[in-house]
């Protein structure tokens, strides 16, 4: 089960109560910060734009990759390590309105990993550090440290030690490397 707190809405659905649950002009904000991130080339600028006006926790050498689309609402949920990447246009969400309730959860993204462009991370998910999520996979539970998952549902296609033995003989990920 994701690691997410519930909070019941009564009448309409919960997304037209969307801002008694976070101020109209934080959103007007990070959306303004989100698109100049989604945009520019320059790691750096955008790791900075992220920590400074977001909140993000971005660890050093992390890469997000063009049109990269961050929370919104709660982009302060989500934190990421060091030396990781962030394909294109991947998805982070730490937040669902859903029709009697909306959802928020963190997003905790570890060290070392990738993430294939065009995936969508839900709220409440740990993706454990070494670990890579194939292109187009909707992470919807946590992805154990080092494994290789993918599809929609995702599911575990290697597991940490699976990966090793693939890659023993390889010259950039094996034993072959330096």
């Amino acid at each position: 089960m994701r690691n997410t707190t519930r909070y019941p809405v009564e009448g309409a659905n919960s997304l037209w109560h969307v801002y008694k649950t976070v101020p109209f002009w934080k959103v007007v904000r990070n959306f303004i910060v989100i698109q100049l991130g989604r945009y520019t080339p320059f790691l750096g600028m955008k790791n900075w734009l992220y920590r400074v006006f977001l909140g993000v926790k971005v660890g050093e050498q992390t890469s997000f990759a063009l049109m990269v689309m961050l929370d919104v609402m709660f982009p302060e949920k989500i934190s990421v390590g060091r030396n990781t990447v962030i394909g294109y246009n991947t998805t982070i969400l730490a937040h669902e309105y859903l029709i009697k309730e909306y959802r928020l959860g963190p997003v905790s993204i570890g060290s070392e990993v990738m993430i294939g462009a065009n995936s969508t991370i839900l709220p409440g998910v740990t993706i454990g550090d070494g670990s890579i999520v194939s292109a187009g996979t909707l992470v919807h539970k946590d992805v154990p440290a080092g494994a290789f998952v993918g599809g929609n549902p995702m599911r575990v296609i290697y597991t940490k030690e699976e990966l090793a033995a693939r890659w023993a003989d390889d010259v950039i990920y094996g034993r072959g490397s330096k």
